[in-house]
């Protein structure tokens, strides 16, 4: 199974598109589980199915210190590979303020409590007030 994996990845990104095994929703629950247990802050999901073809959800959360946002970074990545197989592309680990992890399905920033506040990308993809 692993060297299926390993050549489905090397020919694009592992989606739940192109996984059978597991859903976005499945693969989303992972994150979230993840992002938990290692003490990320702030949790925000946001559902983009039909808003974007670039991904079904965003989620963003934050951590304490680059220190921490780095490791939060690292171990949804090692998890993420281990239990689905995905190889995730990582922007920004080395300074620790924002990191970009794509995962295919679901993308998920990682801030820094100040820079994410001067980002404000739940403002920017949330769904409006009002709005059905």
């Amino acid at each position: 199974m692993q060297h299926a994996d390993a050549s489905a990845a090397a020919s694009g990104p592992v989606t739940a598109a192109t996984h059978p095994d597991y859903t976005s929703e499945e693969l989303l629950a992972a994150v979230l589980t993840i992002l938990d247990d290692n003490k990320a802050e702030d949790v925000v999901q946001i559902d983009l199915r039909g808003k974007t073809s670039v991904c079904d959800y965003m989620v963003i959360a934050s951590g304490r210190s680059s220190r921490q946002v780095a490791a939060l970074a690292e171990k949804l990545s090692e998890e993420l590979k281990r239990d689905f197989g995905i190889l995730s592309k990582m922007e920004g680990k080395e300074t620790g303020d924002w990191v970009l992890i794509d995962t295919g399905d679901v993308v998920v920033h990682l801030f820094r409590p100040e820079v994410r506040e001067f980002y404000q990308l739940e403002k920017m993809w949330a769904p409006q007030a009002g709005q059905a």
